[in-house]
């Protein structure tokens, strides 16, 4: 029961997050596209993971599609370390470590997940 729990807390607060961060880049909120130019990134980009984020939440909560829920894994995977490093580069101190933190939660979500998940 423990294991069924952190593994639906972790996902849920992983979807959520990425659910969150996807409005925030495709409704160009002013924040995220300061956030990219201040890293360096190109707005496209934020477009880009916006639709990415928003799929690879909805992969994570929907039944099935165990090879696609990989997938959706190695994108955020990518895509927190990709921001981690960003903002190590860009000077932002502890806020690095951020993206380092939802890595720790997306991988209790991947550790616990059901076989059929």
């Amino acid at each position: 029961m423990a294991r069924k729990t952190a593994y639906w807390v972790s996902t849920v607060v992983v979807a959520a997050l990425a659910g969150f961060a996807a409005f925030s880049y495709l409704s160009g909120a002013p924040d995220a596209v300061a956030g990219f130019t201040h890293v360096g990134y190109p707005q496209q980009l934020r477009i880009m993971l916006g639709i990415a984020k928003v799929l690879g939440a909805i992969t994570l909560l929907v039944p099935g599609f165990v090879t696609l829920k990989e997938w959706a894994y190695a994108g955020f995977t990518f895509a927190w370390i990709a921001a981690g490093v960003a903002h190590y580069r860009a000077g932002d101190g502890p806020e690095a470590l951020v993206p380092l933190a939802l890595l720790v939660v997306l991988a209790v979500s991947y550790l616990t997940r059901p076989p059929g998940r």
